[in-house]
């Protein structure tokens, strides 16, 4: 007889929210967990909680606390803090662990890049005269931008801004991906984007901006993904099934 599972999805990416799907889908029972950064998150097919655990510890105390039997961190590739908190925690708590992933962009004939290390990198990057900056780094970061505010810059969040912009000037777009690369182009050729800035996000859901940017002619500013300690990785749903029900027995 199998035991039962319960598989703690560390969420905040559309790969989160598919798996969370396929768990569901497949009569297995779950939790997905979002930081709370985003106001209003994606429905999940899941139980769903929001909020920080404490740190590596107070993951490790709730995996043992919720018998969680399997652990997959599903979120941001930049979400560098929780994942290092989930390799701990999990080794801490004995539960298995892997991550879903997604590959990370190259750049191929017709890209311009310059790959920066960090926010402060592309920071320094955008030193200079002004340009039209399209800027895709997310909320959290615009405050490290505004020691180059001579851009005029084109934000795109997932939730409208509350309070004052550290951008002056800044003009927002609020969506939510998957998107398209020929709105993008649109969207670039309409604000006169000049230079593009991107985390090196991977995956198919944000890759329109940078398709777009080959597209017009247009440089990237890229960012590199953080270093993360050592742990397994999947790049597909079907895969992540297939590793809960290997872990089961041991594999």
């Amino acid at each position: 007889m199998e035991r039962p599972r319960n598989i703690l999805i560390l969420g905040g990416t559309t790969e989160a929210t598919a798996l969370a799907r396929a768990v569901a889908g497949a009569g297995l029972a779950g939790t997905v967990s979002f930081a709370g950064r985003v106001a209003r998150p994606a429905g999940q097919a899941l139980a769903v909680r929001v909020g920080g655990f404490g740190g590596a510890e107070g993951l490790a105390r709730y995996l043992a606390a919720t018998r969680v039997t399997h652990l997959v961190d599903a979120t941001h590739p930049f979400a560098d803090r929780m994942s290092a908190n989930a390799v701990a925690a999990a080794r801490e708590a004995g539960v298995p662990m892997v991550a879903l992933t997604r590959p990370a962009w190259a750049p191929g004939p017709g890209d311009d890049w310059r790959v920066v290390a960090g926010i402060e990198g592309a920071v320094a990057a955008l030193s200079g005269p002004p340009r039209a900056v399209f800027l895709a780094v997310g909320r959290m970061h615009l405050d490290a931008f505004a020691a180059q505010g001579q851009h005029r810059y084109l934000l795109r969040l997932v939730d409208p801004p509350e309070g004052e912009l550290p951008l002056p000037g800044a003009e927002v777009v609020v969506a939510r991906g998957p998107f398209d690369e020929d709105a993008d182009r649109a969207l670039m050729a309409r604000h006169g984007t000049q230079v593009v800035v991107s985390k090196n996000a991977g995956g198919t859901g944000a890759r329109a901006k940078i398709d777009a940017a080959r597209a017009l002619g247009l440089p990237v500013v890229m960012i590199g993904r953080p270093a993360l300690p050592p742990r397994r990785e999947l790049h597909g749903v079907a895969d992540v099934l297939g590793w809960i029900h290997s872990a089961d027995r041991g594999v």
